[in-house]
C-alpha cells in the first residue's frame, strides 16, 4: 500500500461532514444527524466512552479512566472528568447521569458555568440519576464537568452516559464512534497531471497553543511517502521522513527482497527503522527539539532510476541556517515515477482528542524536471471527521499570516470548511532560495 487510505490526498472513500458552521444561524438550521445525536425517545445520550476525558491525567493516582463502559475505577476525588458535546440550539438541557455506584457520594456537576450538587445512592445495577436543568445561551461545544465532593466505599460512581432532555436536547450531537483522538485534517495541492515534479518545497509553523502530545504535523506528503514534524513525548520531538514499500503488507518482515525500501544514506544523528501497521517501508527520524512560532523548511527530491525511485528529504532549521539531510531511500518497484499526490495533514496519533492541534503551511513550490519553479497557492480541504464514522465537528482550515492553516480537536471551534472546499492563499511570487547543487 503506497499511502494509507485515510491519508491519501484524494481520500475517495472518506465521507466528510457536510454541514457548514459559518454563523450561529447556520448552526440553528442544522439538520441533526441521528447517529451523532443518539436520540432515544425524547432524550439524547452522550456516551462517556468517546467524549469524556480525565483530568489532571488519566490513569494517575486513582483519578479513573475512560473505556468502553465509560468512566471507571474512580477513587481519588482530586481527579475529575469533562464530557464534551455540541449543542446546535440555545435553550435548556435537563441532565441525568446513567451510572452505577457501590457507595454513596455527592457530586458537583457543572455545565456552562452553572453548578449543581447531586446525591448518588448505592445501586446494584445502572440507574438514571437526575441532576437538574441548565441554561445554554448559544450554540457551540460545551462540557459537563463532574467532580467529587464526598463519598463512601472504595470507588466513586462508574458513569456510562449523560442523558439530556429539554428544549435543546434534540440539537445535541456527540461522538458515537470508538475513536477518542482528534480527526485528521488534510490539504491536497492540485498540480497539472502533465507536470513531472522532481522537487517539492513547503514551510511549516506550529502555533504556541498547539503543542499537545501525539501530534504529527506533516508538511510534504506524496504518493509513496511523507515528511513532517512530531511531538512524541513530553521530552522528545522528531523530524520524520518515511517511504512506503510498493508491496502491500502491514508487516515489514513480509516484504520480498525485490520490493525492499533500502537506505542509501542518512544525516548525522538520524535513526533508521522499518515500519508497519499502516503499510510498510523505511522510516528515518531525527530527534530535534523544534520550537513553536518558527518557520521550518522541508524539501523532498525524487529521482527515478529504472523501476526504482530515489527519494531524499532535507530539513532547514533557521537557527543553524543550514539544510540537513534526513535520509535518502531507494524504493523498488516504484514504476520509475516522480513526485505526485502532494498534500499535508494534521494528525493526532493518540487518544487525546481533547487537545488542540493546529499547523500553518506556506510558500509551497514544486520544481519540474525542466528546472521550472511553480508556486502552489491553492489547496483542497478534507478530513476524517465523518457524520457516520467519527462524529467530530471541531475541525477547520483557512488562511493565517499568509499561510494555510488547519486545526483539529480540543472541542473549541466548530468546523468552517467542508469536504473538497478549495482554499487559496496569497501568492508569494518568488521561488525559494535554495542552492540545490550544494545540498548535503
Amino acid at each position: 500500500m503506497q499511502i494509507p487510505s485515510y491519508l491519501a490526498p484524494d481520500l475517495p472513500k472518506l465521507q466528510v461532514m457536510k454541514r457548514l458552521f459559518l454563523a450561529p444561524l447556520a448552526l440553528l438550521m442544522l439538520t441533526i444527524n441521528s447517529k451523532a445525536a443518539n436520540i432515544v425517545g425524547d432524550s439524547t445520550g452522550v456516551p462517556l466512552s468517546s467524549n469524556a476525558y480525565v483530568y489532571p491525567e488519566m490513569k494517575q493516582d486513582g483519578y479513573g479512566y475512560v473505556a468502553g463502559p465509560g468512566l471507571r475505577s474512580w477513587k481519588n476525588p482530586e481527579g475529575y472528568s469533562k464530557t464534551f458535546f455540541l449543542v446546535n440550539q440555545a435553550g435548556k438541557l435537563d441532565l441525568a447521569l446513567r451510572l452505577q455506584s457501590q457507595g454513596t457520594s455527592k457530586l458537583a456537576i457543572t455545565l456552562n458555568e452553572q453548578t449543581k450538587e447531586v446525591e448518588i445512592p448505592v445501586s446494584k445495577g445502572e440507574v438514571l440519576v437526575p441532576v437538574g436543568v441548565f441554561d445554554v445561551d448559544k450554540p457551540g461545544y460545551f462540557d459537563v464537568t463532574i467532580k467529587a465532593l464526598s463519598f463512601t466505599g472504595t470507588y466513586l460512581p462508574s458513569i456510562r452516559e449523560l442523558v439530556f432532555t429539554g428544549s435543546s436536547a434534540e440539537s445535541v450531537q456527540s461522538n458515537q464512534s470508538v475513536y477518542r483522538g482528534a480527526p485528521a485534517t488534510h490539504l491536497s495541492y492540485p498540480v497539472s497531471q502533465n507536470v513531472q515534479i522532481e522537487w517539492f518545497y513547503n514551510e511549516i509553523s506550529i502555533p504556541a497553543n498547539a503543542q499537545p502530545m501525539h501530534a504529527y504535523y506533516m508538511a510534504n506528503g506524496f504518493n509513496g511517502g511523507y515528511f513532517g514534524i512530531q511531538i512524541n513525548s513530553k521530552t522528545e520531538r522528531r523530524v520524520l521522513f518515511s517511504i512506503w514499500s510498493a508491496f502491500d503488507t502491514q508487516d515489514p518482515k513480509q516484504i520480498p527482497a525485490e520490493y525492499a525500501v533500502k537506505l542509501v544514506k542518512k544525516g548525522d544523528g538520524v535513526t533508521i527503522n522499518q515500519f508497519g501497521n499502516e503499510g510498510s517501508g523505511g522510516q528515518s527520524y531525527w530527534k530535534f527539539n523544534w520550537q513553536p512560532e518558527t518557520i521550518y523548511k522541508l524539501l523532498v527530491h525524487a529521482q527515478p532510476q529504472g523501476d526504482h525511485t530515489i527519494y531524499s528529504g532535507y530539513f532547514f532549521d533557521p537557527a543553524s541556517n543550514k539544510w540537513k539531510l534526513i535520509a535518502t531511500w531507494d524504493k523498488a518497484k516504484s514504476g520509475g515515477k516522480y513526485l505526485g499526490g502532494l498534500y499535508s495533514f494534521v494528525e493526532n496519533f493518540g487518544d487525546n482528542g481533547q487537545d488542540f492541534f493546529k499547523a500553518r503551511y506556506g510558500n509551497q513550490w514544486i520544481r519540474t524536471t525542466t528546472g521550472e519553479w511553480i508556486e502552489l497557492n491553492k489547496a483542497k480541504f478534507t478530513t476524517t471527521a465523518n457524520p457516520d464514522k467519527h462524529q467530530r465537528y471541531d475541525i477547520g482550515a483557512g488562511i493565517e499570516n499568509g499561510m494555510f492553516q488547519m486545526f483539529s480537536g480540543g472541542f473549541r471551534e466548530v468546523g468552517n470548511q467542508f469536504k473538497g472546499q478549495l482554499i487559496e492563499r496569497p501568492a508569494v511570487g518568488t521561488p525559494p532560495n535554495v542552492d540545490l547543487s550544494k545540498l548535503p
